[in-house]
């Protein structure tokens, strides 16, 4: 059985998962990434850990290949993150040439691990002296945490053990080596990561010492055992936070880690702080693509509403780490709040991430660039690509759950699932364009009484929509943000449908957003839009204005960008430099006319899909006109 995160048991989840083997994805948008995923961006990820000397280190550290490390001390983690991708992936599509190369990398951490169950390739021979003296900098719980997801997925792919047991006599030798007794050490991880992995390995094998440690780890944060400082969320303990600081990506893992430990104690604290930081993070430090950490410096969150848009790190495996956290605190509560956030991290400021080569990626996700932010094939430091590639693996299973009422649908996306509701087998079939439109008709295939629960995303204006069983209205109100509770007797072939209109969205920020200040954003239904170079040939973007009431309308283009929908329609061009005439200051007069234009045929494409034609500027807010 094949899980991402397995609350099947965890007393305080209300949703339970689904395995991801019970889900089919047919061919949509979902699928080419998902096909990429397996066909060329797995392949050529195993490539760049080959040639970037990533494997090499594991065969290093089993005795079989002389020469130095290669590369960062976080390095293992990379390997970790593919394994776990091909494990989610081998579980929904059998693939005998992956096996054997996840088999063959299996065998190589296997033949890494020390008798005393250490296992890090940087630590070996010369190095082994420094193992766990610099927690805040070296990365090794970090490794850990991944080793272990990674293994869970294998295990839950293939049934097969081996990496499993790897996995759990390196926890054995963490839950020796770290703690409050005698004998022990006080520590805790530089980068979160081995929390949430902690957990899932208590839930994977019962055995609690491994709950206790995660327990450990969150508890002795805040004591400056780490650096004591906001970038490795060591400023003060967890329990008393109250907005998101630091480095992004490990704000996210460890909140991540947090809730599955809510999940499993019902600790009322942990759940307390958890809902303070998303409700800080949601309305005034995440930016409208669901991207977070607005800071170069540290990869960080910067202060309430410091969104600027060219300098927007936003980096990939924050989005993610941001999916991973909504989806826990989705399945907590059941509240589509957590939904509507982790599709709009998903839809935009994850898969801008990836290019639609399904080989080329951003490590950060800037909203405005002149056109020297580039796609690249990879990256010295490398965590977003594998991570990428393991969220998409592992995306299936993120479309339904179960509670105690029923089925509960998430996301929207061609294809079918299999479920197993009590003692009967239910199948059901979703028809629909989503996210181009927003038509979702399910099939029910099986009998039973059981609610299903229909989210009604938040992008929804609450205008238009329709709910139908068998094309019979239903008195059930779609409100904007909620799930719309279909509870009946259900019989094969019952069909419910609901009917989202998807207009175009005029979106502008917060006042306290400088940059945003008299600028409008486009969005339709989840996704994000923006403007590219490649499609306004000597316009300086800058100078695009657009009415709020401006015609655009949406039009599927089926060759462009993989097939996409753009929007088209009028837009006002400022002549900025007719207008100056070279002046960078000038004095404000009344009356004087401060800018000229002319009309522009505007042209806008979905965000996760620029920088897939030629380098160029892009932008995301633009000058709001009259």
């Amino acid at each position: 059985m094949s899980i991402i995160v397995d609350t099947s048991n965890s007393p305080y989840a209300r949703l339970r998962p689904v395995p991801l083997t019970a889900v089919r994805l047919a061919d949509t948008f979902w699928l080419p990434r998902l096909r990429l995923n397996r066909q060329v961006t797995l392949s050529s990820q195993y490539r760049q850990l080959e040639q970037t000397g990533r494997v090499d280190n594991f065969r290093r550290a089993a005795g079989k290949k002389t020469g130095p490390f290669q590369g960062y001390c976080f390095n293992d983690s990379d390997v970790y993150k593919w394994i776990e991708a091909a494990a989610w992936t081998l579980a929904a599509s059998p693939d005998p040439t992956l096996e054997q190369m996840v088999d063959a990398l299996v065998a190589w951490v296997a033949a890494a691990q020390q008798p005393d169950g250490y296992l890090n390739t940087y630590f070996m021979f010369d190095k082994a002296a420094e193992r766990w003296t610099n927690l805040r900098d070296r990365h090794e719980l970090y490794c850990a945490g991944h080793l272990i997801q990674a293994a869970i997925a294998h295990y839950r792919a293939t049934g097969s053990a081996g990496l499993l047991d790897v996995a759990r006599r390196l926890a054995n030798h963490i839950c020796v080596v770290f703690g409050p007794r005698a004998g022990q050490r006080l520590g805790a991880a530089g980068h979160p990561e081995i929390e949430l992995a902690l957990v899932e390995l208590w839930r994977a094998t019962r055995e609690r010492n491994y709950l206790e440690q995660a327990q450990f780890f969150l508890d002795v944060r805040g004591q400056g055992l780490v650096g004591g400082d906001a970038y490795r969320q060591d400023h003060q303990p967890f329990r008393s936070l109250d907005a998101m600081v630091g480095h992004a990506v490990r704000a996210v893992y460890l909140n991540a880690g947090a809730a599955d430990l809510y999940a499993e104690t019902g600790e009322a604290a942990l759940r307390g702080t958890l809902e303070r930081l998303w409700s800080r993070m949601v309305s005034r430090q995440m930016y409208i693509s669901g991207g977070i950490g607005s800071r170069y410096e540290g990869e960080a969150f910067g202060q309430d509403y410091e969104l600027p848009n060219e300098r927007a790190y936003a980096e990939t495996c924050a989005a993610i780490g941001s999916v991973m956290w909504n989806w826990r605190m989705l399945a907590l509560s059941g509240d589509a709040r957590y939904a509507d956030v982790l599709e709009t991290a998903l839809y935009n400021g994850v898969l801008a991430g990836l290019g639609l080569d399904g080989q080329s990626y951003f490590y950060r996700n800037s909203l405005a660039t002149t056109g020297a932010h580039c796609r690249q094939p990879w990256f010295d430091c490398a965590c977003c690509p594998p991570n990428i590639a393991r969220l998409l693996a592992a995306l299936p299973g993120y479309l339904y759950s179960f509670s105690s009422e029923g089925i509960w649908v998430h996301l929207y996306a061609q294809g079918e699932a299999e479920l197993a509701l009590g003692n009967s087998i239910v199948r059901l079939v979703q028809h629909t364009h989503y996210p181009w439109d927003g038509e979702i008709a399910i099939e029910v295939h099986g009998e039973g009484t059981f609610t299903l629960f229909l989210r009604v995303p938040g992008w929804y204006d609450g205008v238009g929509g329709q709910l139908t069983i068998n094309g019979q209205p239903i008195a059930e109100a779609l409100i904007p943000g909620s799930y719309a509770q279909l509870g009946r007797r259900w019989h094969a072939g019952d069909v419910a449908r609901l009917s989202l209109p998807m207009p175009l969205c005029h979106i502008q920020s917060h006042p306290y957003v400088a940059e945003n200040v008299g600028r409008i954003a486009l969005m339709r239904g989840p996704l994000l839009y923006c403007v590219e170079q490649a499609d306004h040939a000597d316009i300086d973007l800058r100078d695009i204005a657009l009415s709020n009431a401006a015609p655009l309308t949406a039009e599927f283009c089926p060759d462009l960008l993989g097939g996409v929908v753009v929007l088209r329609g009028q837009a006002r061009v400022i002549l900025s430099g007719e207008v100056w005439g070279g002046q960078l200051y000038r004095a404000l007069k009344a009356g004087a006319t401060n800018h000229a234009s002319r009309p522009l045929e505007l042209t806008a494409i979905p965000y996760y899909a620029w920088a897939n034609r030629a380098p160029g500027p892009m932008r995301v807010w633009l000058q709001c006109g009259e």
